[in-house]
């Protein structure tokens, strides 16, 4: 049997479109030592990479699964073997020089292969699995390259992750909703307060909606809190960036609460001097721990 046809090369290519200025995390890494902001750089773009392959209304399911497949056997095949993208040698090298667990990375990978299918969540274990892949996991290695002393920060890692991946979550409820009807709300949730999918379909607010996202919104807090309750005080500075990230989104959130928690109607984006000030007051605070 032939092996599998390799998908063209800008499915691999780090320089086929520049994401850094489309999130947040751009903002974390302008605190980090050079050589790190570009092996995050690195790292990053791969998140993405990954993550458009699923989410590209261009691409055939069969065409997405292929493309995603043949990123697990280049992370996977042997280092003998000739790793011929960009972005496939420079994954490679953070695996060296980090000893990053391929497994992580494969995570990552069956995050996304979860938004091939029709979005839908039964309860919160099977929400939290998917929040766990594509933003714990991505907290676990991130913190790999920040370089960190106590174990502890593997705990800050995963549930900061769940902290901001809920704060997402909750922020983009229409936004997701009209890209293919996805929802990432517990259906069992929704059945409890009384959301129907004709809410998100015609973006009714009412009591019902405004419970159901004051109880996603405790949940995101208590991650929160769990968060920085695992932070060791020894790795403060080197989780600067990733301190820069809970604030920006925690921000996000109390946002959401202060204004009723109109998740239908409003679109909670910060603004670039809200951002720099949360930015500052975040490294000022951790740089001096």
């Amino acid at each position: 049997m032939p092996p599998p046809a390799e998908p063209p090369t800008e499915v691999f290519a780090s320089e086929a479109e520049d994401h850094s200025g489309q999130s947040n995390l751009a903002l974390a890494f302008l605190v980090l030592p050079k050589a790190k902001r570009r092996d995050m750089d690195v790292f990053y773009t791969f998140c993405r990479v990954v993550d458009d392959i699923a989410d590209s209304p261009a691409l055939p399911l069969a065409t997405k699964q292929q493309y995603l497949d043949a990123w697990k056997r280049n992370l996977t095949k042997p280092e003998s073997e000739p790793q011929p993208h960009r972005l496939g040698m420079q994954m490679r090298a953070l695996m060296r020089r980090y000893q990053l667990p391929v497994e992580h990375l494969l995570e990552i990978i069956a995050g996304v292969e979860m938004d091939l299918a029709p979005v839908r969540y039964a309860d919160w274990d099977e929400l939290r699995r998917y929040c766990y892949r594509v933003a714990s996991v991505v907290g676990l290695v991130s913190i790999e390259i920040f370089g960190y002393r106590h174990a502890d920060c593997r705990i800050y890692a995963e549930e900061l992750g769940l902290a901001l991946q809920t704060t997402n979550i909750l922020r983009d409820v229409a936004r997701d909703y009209s890209n293919g009807g996805r929802i990432y709300l517990p259906q069992d949730e929704m059945e409890r307060f009384g959301v129907t999918e004709e809410h998100l379909r015609t973006g009714r607010e009412d009591e019902a909606v405004r419970a159901l996202a004051r109880f996603q919104a405790e949940r995101s807090e208590n991650f929160y809190r769990r968060a920085l309750a695992a932070l060791p005080a020894e790795d403060r500075r080197s989780m600067v960036a990733a301190e820069i990230m809970r604030t920006v989104y925690h921000r996000i959130l109390e946002r959401i609460e202060d204004d009723g928690y109109r998740i239908l109607s409003q679109d909670y984006r910060l603004g670039k001097l809200t951002k720099l000030w949360l930015v500052l007051r975040a490294w000022s605070t951790n740089r001096w721990s």
